[in-house]
């Protein structure tokens, strides 16, 4: 009897010469494996992988340590591992050029392939970051040294697609960028520890300003952090824009006032003006790289275009940022409905200028999760459900969809049509992918947007309503006739 064929009375023992086979640790792929244990059956005329990519290794990334594998042919040990100090990062650069990589694949793991990347890059290599989900190994074989080999594998066969990543000039705009983002949320959150001084002394300057930090808020903030008290001379500090009047400043300015509270006041001032102060610095390096950026882009010194919103946003960067993207790019990406200039100038952050990294505009709205998705099995459609994601460039487009849901426009008329048949979470979805298709034509191909309108895209939908009745009619052998509309006419 052989060694897997147990009898009713056989105990699990007779397995174990089986078990003694397994090399459970060999980087061998699942199918060499299954081969070893079925020597009868023939697969000579069974296609194999070959390789494409002769050059190619992979690293495994970790924050103590980095597990590097080449081609077996090339090195006698062909999984090395590898400190994280910039010395031995460079002498991973050196043994991958005496093995003859020239492409190089990793996960992105936190922010420790950074460094990684960009030596690599600087270092002429080919490096792609490969996303997570495409990469797993078999259950069981966890380990640094068969994810390194397992990667340089399927990256050999030709098997591993890059994640995008924009260029470096862009890469630099897009990092300025998530910085400046993240100093208006550390602003943000000393705005509310200021509020909540206020509130403490019983000071309701919220409710009777839109904004505490505006002109008129600061103002007051300002002087009772400088030791004034006297509500009438607070309420004087009132901007003429103010829409309260000041006796109602002055009502809401007569609080409780203990030491203890105005110290924290005073301390979340100070911290705010400090994030204020970083946001200038964060915005002249923003406005330096988008300046190096038109020079090399060198487009035409066309006329801008008549801003379609003249409001300023809110924690909008100091410089005129429609006129530098317009320089940028040759286009006014602000007459897309939705797009404000802060907004345009994050997803051209994410995106790069030019969206030659996605062929089509379905690719770009795959990239970005925001289309259908294609679940079948058996030739049904299981789910058309869109991919969950953590794109920031996706969130942006959610956020432009929701902004113009009460808007006279065209895509305001889609959204609620949309929202009412199949809810505001799909309707978002939609259309924000519909903004993200006129991004893409914009940057890709120079489309100018204009506006048909809401009124002329009802009209286009109940024609377009219209003609598929009269084709379901005409199918099914009758004939659709239009009802006149009976005009009531007064008897006076």
């Amino acid at each position: 009897m052989g060694a897997c064929e147990l009898e009713s009375g056989d105990t699990v023992s007779a397995v174990i010469p089986i078990r003694k086979m397994i090399d459970w640790h060999s980087p061998d792929p699942p199918q060499r494996l299954m081969e070893d244990f079925m020597p009868n059956t023939k697969t000579s005329n069974r296609p194999e992988l070959k390789i494409v990519n002769i050059g190619a290794a992979a690293i495994d990334i970790g924050s103590k340590m980095h597990m590097a594998a080449v081609n077996p042919a090339c090195a006698d040990t062909p999984v090395r591992a590898f400190g994280t100090f910039t010395q031995d990062l460079h002498d991973l650069a050196d043994w991958f050029k005496a093995c003859g990589v020239t492409s190089v694949a990793m996960e992105s793991t936190g922010v420790y392939w950074i460094p990684v990347y960009e030596i690599l890059e600087q270092r002429g290599f080919d490096v792609i970051l490969v996303n997570v989900r495409y990469a797993k190994n078999v259950p069981g074989r966890k380990t640094d040294v068969n994810d390194a080999s397992w990667l340089c594998q399927l990256h050999s066969y030709g098997l591993l697609r890059g994640s995008f990543r924009p260029d470096a000039e862009i890469a630099t705009l897009r990092a300025y960028l998530r910085q400046r983002e993240r100093l208006v949320e550390y602003a943000a959150a000393h705005t509310q520890h200021m509020q909540k001084a206020l509130m403490e002394m019983n000071l309701q300057l919220h409710h009777v300003v839109s904004d505490i930090t505006g002109a008129t808020g600061m103002q007051i903030i300002r002087a009772m952090v400088a030791g004034e008290r006297d509500p009438d001379v607070l309420a004087s500090y009132r901007d003429v824009r103010c829409h309260s009047s000041t006796e109602t400043l002055r009502a809401a300015l007569v609080g409780n006032d203990r030491d203890e509270h105005v110290f924290a006041l005073a301390q979340a001032l100070e911290l705010y003006d400090t994030y204020q102060a970083m946001m200038l610095a964060c915005d002249g390096k923003l406005q330096a790289v988008i300046a190096t950026l038109s020079q090399k882009s060198g487009q035409s010194e066309a006329k801008l275009p008549k801003a379609r919103v003249r409001t300023k946003q809110v924690n909008a960067p100091c410089f005129d940022v429609r006129a530098a993207l317009f320089g940028l790019l040759g286009i006014d990406l602000t007459q897309i409905h939705g797009l404000g200039p802060a907004l345009a100038l994050k997803l051209v952050g994410e995106c790069g200028t030019d969206l030659k990294a996605w062929p089509t505009a379905k690719h770009f709205t795959s990239w970005l999760c925001l289309a259908p998705g294609n679940k079948i099995s058996g030739g049904k459609v299981l789910s058309s459900r869109t991919r969950r994601s953590s794109s920031r460039a996706a969130a942006l487009l959610r956020l432009a969809a929701t902004t113009i849901g009460r808007s006279d426009t065209a895509l305001g008329a889609f959204y609620r049509r949309l929202s009412s048949r199949a809810g505001k979470a799909k309707a978002v979805t939609a259309t924000a992918r519909k903004i993200a298709v006129l991004f893409y034509n914009a940057l890709r191909h120079g489309m100018n947007y204009h506006d048909p309108g809401a009124d002329r895209y009802e009209a286009q939908y109940r024609s377009r309503v219209v003609a598929n009745l009269q084709r379901r009619a005409k199918s099914l052998g009758f004939v659709l006739q239009a009802t006149p509309i009976e005009v009531e006419v007064g008897v006076s």
